[in-house]
């Protein structure tokens, strides 16, 4: 590739102007250093890309700056021993879109050591789709299989299930047969919706946020998966089975959450700690796998995907910090000549 090609790029700047992002024209010659350059067709949208869209968020530490903590797309040019030109590829977690410019550019350039194969059974399209909301959740319901909890249990309840995670969540763990129930703060708008990718049972989020007295409360979930976090992981943990546990993925509830010990030490229930960003690469490929596979959320890719163009990012971003988004909203990067 040229230096000096030029292509579109959704850039955020914070110098003596103020904040502000837009599209913009870069330059081949303006992207990172990386062994793989890739011709970008999708990237996904996060919570923590849009904590990256404002200076409030904590995320860009240096201006300007190409967010975007996902990607697929075919690469162009390799000094990788793994990958060469054409191979198509996807990259989520890293530094990408957090230290290093991300996947809401028409090409981006990376590590190879971050990049998997796009797997076979999945497009680009359906891997940012599925993208990190949907490998969060299937590490979740992995690391929940992986510590003995089984769909005899009993129901297992996935919190923020209209979101990202929670909705990818709910169609993997119906999947697997689990009785799932989805928890959700707009139960009237997107409640049909939760029932038709694979929940048994739509519950209000204040039902699960309600204070439960004492230390303990009535048994209820075999499992909750929790990519929320604050103040309603104290009632969560009342409630869940002896022996069962929570998967905790995130923090759009709040990062602090007050708790005792008793639901670890009385009911032996254990607190699963998530992360998709730096997953060992031989636990992601398997994941991966099994997201093109077996455990393809089907039902949540055909229903629940929104797909949009890079100058819509700043209204899709600011929404998702609203709490407003549902399902899971995707970027096309493609010319009009690759489209899929």
């Amino acid at each position: 590739m040229n230096a000096d090609t030029i292509f579109q790029a959704f850039v955020v700047r914070n110098d003596d102007q103020g904040f502000r992002s837009g599209v913009e024209d870069w330059r081949m010659d303006q992207l990172p250093e990386g062994d793989v350059t890739i011709r970008v067709l999708y990237s996904g949208v996060n919570y923590k890309d849009g904590l990256a869209s404002t200076p409030e968020g904590r995320i860009v530490r240096r201006y300007p700056f190409i967010p975007g903590i996902d990607l697929a797309g075919t690469v162009v040019e390799s000094s990788h021993p793994s990958f060469k030109e054409g191979d198509e590829v996807l990259c989520t977690g890293y530094e990408l879109g957090v230290s290093h410019e991300g996947g809401y550019s028409q090409y981006a350039r990376v590590k190879g050591d971050w990049l998997l194969p796009l797997p076979k059974g999945l497009s680009h399209k359906e891997a940012m789709g599925i993208g990190t909301a949907g490998f969060t959740a299937a590490l979740s319901a992995a690391s929940l299989l992986l510590n003995g909890v089984q769909p005899s249990d009993g129901p297992v309840l996935v919190a923020g299930a209209s979101g990202g995670v929670g909705s990818f969540s709910v169609s993997i763990m119906s999947k697997l047969g689990f009785e799932v129930v989805a928890s959700t703060g707009k139960i009237s708008s997107q409640g049909d919706w939760l029932r038709g990718i694979g929940a048994h049972t739509v519950i209000s989020r204040d039902e699960t946020s309600a204070e439960s007295r004492g230390v303990l409360a009535a048994e209820k979930w075999a499992a909750v998966i929790d990519p929320v976090g604050g103040a309603q992981l104290t009632g969560l943990l009342k409630h869940v089975k002896y022996g069962g546990a929570i998967a905790l993925s995130g923090l759009t509830g709040g990062g602090d959450f007050a708790a005792t010990v008793y639901p670890f030490i009385l009911r032996g229930v254990k607190l699963l700690g998530i992360d998709s960003v730096f997953c060992p690469m031989n636990i992601r490929k398997e994941i991966w796998s099994r997201l093109a596979g077996e455990w393809k959320p089907d039902t949540a890719l055909k229903s629940g995907i929104h797909v949009h163009a890079l100058h819509e990012l700043p209204e899709i971003l600011s929404n998702i910090l609203k709490g407003g988004a549902t399902g899971r909203s995707i970027i096309s990067l493609l010319e009009e000549s690759e489209v899929e």
